[in-house]
Parts: structure tokens; C-alpha cells; sequence
């Protein structure tokens, strides 16, 4: 992927403390980064899918080396679709099911779930074996066991159960533990990349070729969007449901002293879903400290149509003309390959730490 001229940057890169120094000393090379984490938000994966290629069709190729991607929602599909045999094919065919999805006015969450499912299929086809045998990367799919009303699709109980998340969340997000169980399924050969985790009831148990599926699925199912997964083999009897109610954005304690590499849809780090209204919930910078940052800069946002990205509002925005939202959305993927082009070009150059913005 060559590098284009930018008239503004397309990028806002920003570093926690430890990698902040680090990169101002050193610069970034492939060989530097171990973690790569990737957030929920549904099709706003599509605006940084020009991302997602150079670095996993392109940089970190170039360093071959055992590296962990922990996803939550679509990040888990993003990063299973990096995994399969043809990394870029992968990445670009996640973004053509996606936009290719259409829903009618009323759809049901069975029917939205059983559409998943079959995009989950055309996805993986006969390749899924591929994802756990990956010489490189080590995928970590983060779920969550609904407790109580949550462990039921009916829409009224459904309600009812997250209206007592929003207001245990208001009161404390420590208090979600009543709630949900973080579930972290990962690549048998290694464990999850962080540190003992206590905020929440957590277990991390493997990935195999019976609950791969199953776990992406419950990865990005929705209340009141999708339907739960139930009874993942090898998790155990319940509903499981979309990673990013406890971890939206992926405020992890991660482990070890290598640079974790942050493709994301914005340039704040949000720890749960249901702390998008709070401003004053941020990510904590000790679990950030060597995180790297890069997200689609504010002028590059406004130049877009709509100014954004893809999101989940635009079904209905753009509901009775599919079409139109497709041609919007296909916009969106073939721009952001102005992310990626900058990123490598920043790097090459050496300039990347001089881009660098305190996270």
C-alpha cells in the first residue's frame, strides 16, 4: 500500500505514558508490538477498515511474530477475518457482508441473529479451522453471561433487566457485576495478554472448533438488537451476549512491556457500553500506559459524508433506500484507506512520534 499526500492529517495518534516515551526514543517497528486490542461499534469498523489493512495486510507482516488480539464485538470479527488464511481478503469481506446486509422496518432480533449467523458463515466458510491454527496471532473473544432478566429475548423483561443495569451502572460500575460475567475465550496456546482481572466476575477459558462460532456470535449480540447465544460448548449453560456491555473499549490491564497497537473508531477510550453518557468514565492510564492510539482525526471525520462513520443509526436513516446506505457505507471503506496510508507513511518516515498526543 504506497503512501499518498494528505492535506490534513487523517489521523489522531495518540500514546499512553510508558509508549508515549518509548516511540519519542525509539520510533515504532513491527517488531515492537504484541497486543492489538479491538473495541465494539457495529459498522464503524467499515470507516477504519483502510486501518485494519495496512497493518495486518501490510506492517506487522513484514516481523513475523506471536502477537494477541483481543476483540469485543466487532472487534472480535475484525480480528477473526485478520486471521484467516488471506489477511487482507479477510478484512474486506467482513466489510462487503456487512454492508450488505438489509433489514425491514420491524425486523425481529431472531431474524437479525439468524442474518448474523449466515454472514458469520460466508465469513469463516470452510477456513475457520485456519483462525486457531494461525502461525502468528493468538485471537481473544470477550462475551458476557447474562444474569438475571438479561438471560431472557423477551423484549419486556429484556427492558426491564437494563434498566437496572443503567441505574447500578449510574451508581457505580463496579456494581454491573450483578449483571453480567466477563467471559474472555482464547487461542488454546496462549492465555489471555493481561493481568489478573478483579473488577468483574471473569473466567478465561479456550477457544476450540465446537464454540468459535458460537463465540463470536454472543461476541456481538445486542439486547434488544439480537437474540442471546445459549449454552456455548465448552462456557456452560446460559445467555451470552455482546462483549462491549462490560468492555466497550477495551480498558484492559494489560500484561507484559510490549506496545499494544489501538485501531479505533475514536480517539477516547470508553470502559463499558453503558458509560457512553458519562463523560467522567474514561480509560485509567495505568492500564494504558503503552498503548498506541489511532483513530480517524477530526477533519478527516468532517470530510466524510454525514461527518462520521458508519454506525447502527444508519439502517434506520437510511431505511426504504439500502441501496443508498451501501453506497455510503462502501464510500466510508474506500476513504479510509487514507488511514492506513498515513499511518505507513508516518512510520517509514520516522515522524510518527513527532504525531504523538498524551492519551
Amino acid at each position: 500500500m504506497s503512501a499518498i499526500i494528505i492535506k490534513s492529517p487523517a489521523l489522531t495518534i495518540k500514546a499512553g505514558k510508558r509508549a508515549f516515551a518509548r516511540i519519542r526514543q525509539q520510533g515504532l517497528q513491527p517488531a515492537d508490538v504484541g497486543i492489538l486490542p479491538g473495541a465494539a461499534g457495529g459498522p464503524k469498523a467499515l470507516g477504519i477498515q483502510g486501518l485494519d489493512l495496512a497493518l495486518f495486510g501490510d506492517w506487522l507482516p513484514r516481523v513475523p511474530r506471536e502477537r494477541s488480539l483481543i476483540g469485543a464485538s466487532i472487534g472480535s470479527w475484525r480480528f477473526a477475518s485478520a486471521c484467516l488464511p488471506d489477511a487482507a481478503a479477510g478484512i474486506r469481506r467482513l466489510g462487503e457482508l456487512y454492508t450488505s446486509q438489509r433489514y425491514a422496518k420491524g425486523v425481529s432480533m431472531a431474524e437479525v441473529s439468524h442474518s448474523c449467523s449466515l454472514m458469520l458463515e460466508h465469513l469463516l466458510g470452510d477456513d475457520a479451522a485456519s483462525i486457531l491454527t494461525n502461525a502468528h496471532y493468538r485471537l481473544n473473544i470477550i462475551v458476557v453471561k447474562s444474569h438475571g432478566l438479561l438471560q431472557h429475548d423477551h423484549r419486556g423483561a429484556l427492558c426491564l433487566g437494563l434498566s437496572s443495569v443503567i441505574g447500578n451502572n449510574l451508581l457505580g460500575r463496579a456494581r454491573l457485576g450483578k449483571h453480567f460475567e466477563r467471559i474472555i475465550l482464547h487461542d488454546a496456546r496462549q492465555a489471555p495478554p493481561l493481568e489478573a482481572l478483579s473488577d468483574f466476575p471473569s473466567r478465561c477459558l479456550e477457544l476450540d472448533g465446537e464454540n468459535l462460532r458460537q463465540a463470536l456470535l454472543a461476541s456481538g449480540s445486542i439486547p434488544m438488537v439480537m437474540q442471546g447465544v445459549r449454552d456455548i460448548p465448552g462456557v456452560g449453560p446460559g445467555t451470552y451476549r455482546d462483549g462491549g456491555l462490560l468492555d466497550y473499549h477495551l480498558d484492559l490491564p494489560y500484561s507484559g512491556d510490549d506496545i499494544v497497537l489501538y485501531p479505533h473508531f475514536t480517539d477516547k477510550v470508553i470502559p463499558g457500553w453503558f458509560d457512553k453518557g458519562m463523560p467522567w468514565r474514561r480509560g485509567d492510564e495505568g492500564r494504558l500506559q503503552d498503548v498506541l492510539l489511532l483513530a480517524p482525526s477530526r477533519d478527516y471525520l468532517a470530510g466524510l459524508p454525514h461527518g462520521k462513520l458508519p454506525d447502527r443509526r444508519d439502517f434506520s436513516r437510511y431505511l426504504g433506500d439500502d441501496s443508498g446506505r451501501e453506497r455510503y457505507w462502501r464510500t466510508a471503506m474506500s476513504e479510509s484507506r487514507r488511514l492506513g496510508d498515513e499511518f505507513l507513511e508516518l512510520v517509514e518516515s520516522g515522524r510518527l512520534g513527532e504525531q504523538l498526543q498524551a492519551l
